[in-house]
């Protein structure tokens, strides 16, 4: 499977026109702050000046782990398949969030351990009824983790738009993102793991004791994409084969929480431009994500406590995403307005 090449969006005569048309607005220089990053960010993308939104969708990405069998979380495995049905029946947080900010939501059945048999709105991609237990064993084949990652690049193919943001579903995720948090990044494995789904303290302390006996197990296993088919899972291959796919296609990638972040690390150690194309929604609460974010150099948009996932966050941000090509298309100018220009120094 050949990994998409990913150009940098660094351009200085852009990057010129983008300072001048936003420095020109009727406004102090800075004064609408991560918003003229964005927008900066979004023009670089865009390859313009000229910004614009089309088609905002986001995908959910639903998968079980084999490593729930270690008693790593708070909820049972079945709670994954059955949260997808609430994702089919409209029921969940982000069927709300998409819905009330006019964003496409596509159900991917990446490898959960259910069969739900032919079901309008559900797109199946299942890579098999979820992942092995990486305690015992590594959770994919290399094969399995590279089938995962093109069919993820095979979806954002088919999509038309130019935002995509990206959620997950899965019972253990948060197990198999720490694991790939500590392996790419060598951050202790107390740093990269919580709650999850609402452990006790003595839960989070044997989650982390299953992980480090897992790396322990797999001690040599290093490069990137061995990492991620040893330690995630199938939505997590899937994701980063989507990420891949669409900052190709010069697309807007929405970044929701930690397992989204930990798809995001192995595509960027892959293909490091990537992160120019991603907008960071929000920092979660769950431990871990804030020195995630910090490895990959990302300044989160929100910071609401958030640690649902099914990119909920992403969600949230697309009104900010509007709102930097909105300034950019519809605000006047110091000429077109006849506002004076600031002619003194501070």
């Amino acid at each position: 499977m050949p990994i998409p090449h990913i150009s940098p969006t660094a351009n200085s005569a852009l990057s010129s026109a983008l300072e001048h048309a936003i420095n020109s607005k009727t406004k102090p220089l800075g004064s609408l702050g991560m918003l003229e990053t964005l927008a900066r960010q979004i023009g670089l993308i865009q390859q313009s000046t000229q910004l614009a939104l089309h088609q905002p969708a986001i995908i959910v990405f639903a998968a079980d782990h084999g490593v729930v069998a270690e008693g790593i979380s708070a909820y049972p495995q079945s709670v994954t398949w059955q949260m997808v049905e609430n994702f089919l029946g409209n029921g969940a947080a982000i069927n709300v969030f998409a819905r009330q900010n006019d964003s496409t939501l596509y159900i991917v059945d990446a490898g959960v351990n259910h069969d739900f048999g032919p079901r309008d709105g559900l797109l199946d991609r299942k890579q098999g009824p979820g992942t092995r237990n990486f305690a015992k064993e590594p959770a994919m084949s290399r094969e399995q983790c590279l089938a995962a990652m093109q069919a993820g690049m095979d979806l954002v193919a088919s999509l038309g738009g130019n935002v995509l943001g990206f959620g997950e579903m899965g019972i253990g995720n948060t197990t198999a993102a720490a694991a790939l948090m500590h392996k790419l990044t060598g951050t202790p494995v107390a740093d990269c793991v919580g709650a999850g789904t609402g452990l006790s303290k003595e839960g989070v302390r044997h989650k982390q004791q299953v992980i480090e006996a897992a790396v322990a197990h797999h001690a040599a296993v290093d490069e990137p994409l061995d990492v991620l088919a040893t330690f995630g899972g199938f939505e997590i291959a899937m994701m980063a084969g989507a990420m891949l796919k669409a900052a190709e296609r010069r697309m807007i990638l929405l970044i929701d929480g930690f397992i989204v972040s930990s798809a995001l690390l192995v595509a960027a150690r892959l293909q490091p431009a990537i992160l120019d194309y991603c907008v960071f929604s929000h920092c979660s609460d769950e431990n871990g994500h804030r020195q995630l974010l910090a490895s990959l150099g990302a300044r989160p948009l929100l910071h609401l406590d958030l640690r649902l996932g099914e990119g909920t966050g992403s969600a949230l941000a697309l009104p900010l995403l509007h709102a930097a090509v909105n300034f950019m298309r519809e605000m006047a100018t110091f000429a077109s307005a006849q506002v004076s220009e600031k002619s003194t120094p501070d």
